[in-house]
């Protein structure tokens, strides 16, 4: 898959189709044409255990049967979208932080998700106030 300026396949939906790559059958690749940087969020699927190599603007992707839950972080709004994908197909619980990032984009997310039968809540975290 190769992203390209419109009418071609959006730089936009790279990430998520990243995840799904990361779970399917086979080898995929994703070449991002349009912007540099465009693969931050990739050692965050890494630690759910994606098999992802990196050489300039490809990404290499080997399908693994099944993402791993655990505390992963939404580098930008639509890699912290892509880490919620993730999480609801991963095995266990994944804990997102950063979140404002997703906060910014998405409206009543944690509702929307449940309507589709998702199963996700916000807690709050204390941050520590160091002496």
């Amino acid at each position: 898959m190769k992203t390209l300026p419109y009418p071609g396949f959006p730089t936009d939906l790279q990430q998520p189709m990243a995840v799904l790559m990361s779970i399917a059958s086979g080898q995929s690749v994703i070449t991002e044409s349009i912007f540099e940087n465009r693969f931050k969020y990739v050692d965050e699927l890494r630690k759910m255990g994606a098999e992802i190599a990196i050489n300039g603007r490809v990404a290499n992707i080997t399908g693994v049967p099944t993402l791993s839950g655990t505390k992963i972080k939404a580098t930008d709004l639509r890699a912290g979208a892509d880490m919620v994908i993730a999480g609801l197909i991963a095995e266990g619980e994944t804990r997102i932080t950063d979140i404002q990032y997703i906060d910014r984009g998405y409206e009543k997310l944690e509702s929307n998700i449940r309507s589709l039968g998702g199963i996700i809540r916000r807690e709050a975290i204390e941050k520590k106030v160091e002496d």
